[in-house]
């Protein structure tokens, strides 16, 4: 039963909110009627307009679908082709506590997943805890340096922004803001440069409070689409069919690094991967399907 329980917590399975994407130090949102940005300005990863009452925007997938519908299956239209994107993202977690276990020899990393990823040649987006960067930090600088990836916010400590949440403790709402600047320094403090304004929620768990309390970092909430499943599975043929079966044009997977909680994941990648490719599907990281 507890091992269920962890398991929603990791994929944020059932979580009827949007996951936030946090923002690191980045550059502020224009301000309304400003001029259009340089060219150097739409480089930077794109962020979410503030929702109502100047809440955390939340993005969770791209629907425009451009080209799902197009004349014609298979083939198509080349609207159509550009069309099918995917992103997939992993959350590499750890919470603050964790660290003797790790000391243990328990591995909250997955060293060999990130190298699949880069002999598949596939843009990831990795929500990581400041936790997890502080306890590899030379995986954190080697992530975060590599242009095929980008590194998004997962919180310090992977306690829940709101509650209930599949049983973890709660962060208290004065120290939500902290939690992600903490984590934003962790990350940078690695070495890491590739890292983007976006927040993913522990368990996808959020209400209002935890979106105004979030407002002031100018972090974009980050959620998903399609849960992989992975989350202490042991089959790898079914987290990859519940990927296949579940992905559209524009889809967002949440994935896990973790090795000690999701063990099939990279197997699972490498099923998924050149299955989607025969599909017409390309890769994205999150920034790039947010820009649309």
């Amino acid at each position: 039963m507890a091992l269920t329980v962890l398991g929603g917590v990791l994929a944020g399975c059932g979580s009827s909110g949007t996951a936030p994407a946090a923002l690191p130090t980045a550059s502020p949102r224009p301000a309304t009627g400003s001029p259009s940005p340089s060219p150097a300005a739409e480089s930077e990863p794109p962020a979410l307009a503030p929702g109502p009452g100047g809440l955390t925007p939340v993005f969770e997938r791209r629907a425009d679908n451009a080209g799902a519908g197009g004349a014609g299956g298979a083939g198509g239209s080349d609207g159509a082709a550009a069309g099918k994107v995917v992103a997939l993202t992993f959350d590499a977690d750890m919470t603050a506590d964790q660290g003797p276990r790790a000391a243990d020899g328990e591995h909250f990393d997955n060293p060999g997943l990130i190298a699949s990823l880069r002999r598949l040649k596939v843009p990831s987006t990795v929500f990581m805890t400041g936790s997890w960067a502080q306890e590899y930090p030379d995986q954190a600088r080697s992530i975060g340096t590599d242009p095929l990836f980008e590194i998004a916010n997962h919180s310090f400590s992977h306690y829940a922004f709101s509650s209930p949440c599949y049983g973890l403790p709660t962060v208290e709402k004065p120290d939500m803001r902290g939690e992600v600047e903490r984590t934003f320094a962790a990350i940078r403090g690695t070495g890491a440069r590739n890292v983007v304004p976006y927040f993913r929620f522990p368990g996808g768990c959020y209400d209002d409070a935890s979106l105004k309390a979030l407002a002031p970092t100018g972090v974009t909430a980050v959620q998903w689409d399609v849960v992989s499943g992975d989350a202490f599975a042991t089959d790898t043929d079914a987290v990859a069919e519940q990927v296949l079966d579940e992905v559209k044009p524009g889809s967002l997977v949440v994935m896990h690094c973790t090795r000690s909680a999701a063990p099939v994941t990279d197997d699972a990648v490498r099923r998924i991967v050149p299955e989607l490719r025969k599909r017409g599907y390309r890769f994205v990281k999150v920034s790039e399907l947010m820009r649309g």
